[in-house]
């Protein structure tokens, strides 16, 4: 198995943690909500093994990285602009973008803001949708026909309330949040801040998690050492995108991409990716149906094979 080796680089005006494997074409993996480097912890060994440089960072916000206080430093401008400044610092023109949650977000912006940095783009849950000028959390609540008591990224909103809940026993929220595909009906209750807003985990009573131990305890460790504010930081600036004055149009993403969709993640369902086709010309639409919302943590494998295909002639 390949040394993962770690490293602090400075990019667009903060420090960032990057865990890095192998050598060959850099694949850079982003990592969404409340996750770390670490949930590519697969994919990195998998393609390092297989000629690749896999470089993972911590994202704004997460782990070894700085978390600003002020959510304004978390739009999908600044985040992009990460990225970017990663690519300098680590000497590298252009790199392949693969991304989950958040992280998802990130990578279709960075088709749209800095195509010339860009080889290919990897969607794991996450749509690409065309920016629009609408609010984020206010656009998704209204998708999933919710209220702002019962939709978690506006409970999400509220400065403190979600730090309290999810920082009171940090071991719980990991094994209530990292639910297998065969626990839906929980990530769902997340999704509707258990359905009278008293809170995204007071409702869910199982605490069985596709993590082992040792995975549980590396997302301990460190959550419990830097909270969840920074990560709770990016839906806090998600409505802020709305009012970027320069932001890019679109519609069309001209980048070689593909998307994977996951059968039980509830909350970015499938479906929600039904225009990427005609959005995003000759992508690659691939789908594991028996799949929560982790995606590249509950089917390695599955994530795997589709990342080593997609990329195979780019292989040192």
């Amino acid at each position: 198995m390949a040394e993962v080796t770690h490293r602090t680089i400075e990019t667009n005006g903060i420090r960032m943690h990057v865990a890095e494997a192998g050598s060959g074409f850099p694949v850079v993996f982003c990592h969404g909500f409340p996750e770390l480097w670490y949930s590519w912890r697969h994919q990195v060994h998998a393609l390092a093994a297989n000629g690749f440089r896999a470089i993972a960072p911590d994202m704004r916000g997460y782990g070894g990285t700085d978390a600003p206080a002020d959510p304004a430093d978390y739009t999908m401008k600044k985040l992009c602009a990460d990225m970017a400044g990663l690519l300098d610092a680590l000497a590298i023109e252009r790199a392949v973008f693969v991304g989950h949650d958040w992280g998802g977000a990130v990578i279709w912006q960075m088709g749209l803001r800095y195509p010339e940095r860009v080889e290919r783009l990897v969607g794991l849950n996450t749509p690409y949708a065309p920016p629009s000028g609408v609010r984020t959390t206010e656009a998704l609540r209204d998708y999933h026909g919710l209220t702002d008591e019962t939709f978690y990224m506006r409970y999400f909103l509220k400065p403190g309330v979600a730090e309290a809940e999810l920082e009171a026993d940090v071991p719980t929220t990991f094994r209530k949040v990292f639910v297998p595909y065969t626990r839906a009906e929980d990530f769902t209750t997340f999704m509707k801040v258990g359905g009278d807003g008293s809170g995204v985990l007071a409702k869910i009573g199982r605490t069985d998690t596709f993590l082992s131990d040792e995975e549980l305890a590396e997302y301990v460790a460190v959550f419990e050492r830097t909270g969840f504010r920074g990560g709770l930081n990016w839906y806090r600036a998600a409505d802020m995108n709305a009012d970027e004055a320069d932001a890019p149009r679109g519609p069309l993403l001209h980048v070689k991409s593909m998307m994977v969709t996951a059968g039980k993640d509830t909350i970015l369902k499938p479906e929600m990716a039904a225009a990427m086709p005609a959005l995003i010309p000759g992508i690659r639409m691939e789908h594991i149906e028996d799949c929560g919302h982790w995606t590249q943590q509950e089917r390695p494998a599955e994530v795997n094979a589709l990342l080593l295909d997609f990329l195979a002639d780019l292989k040192a």
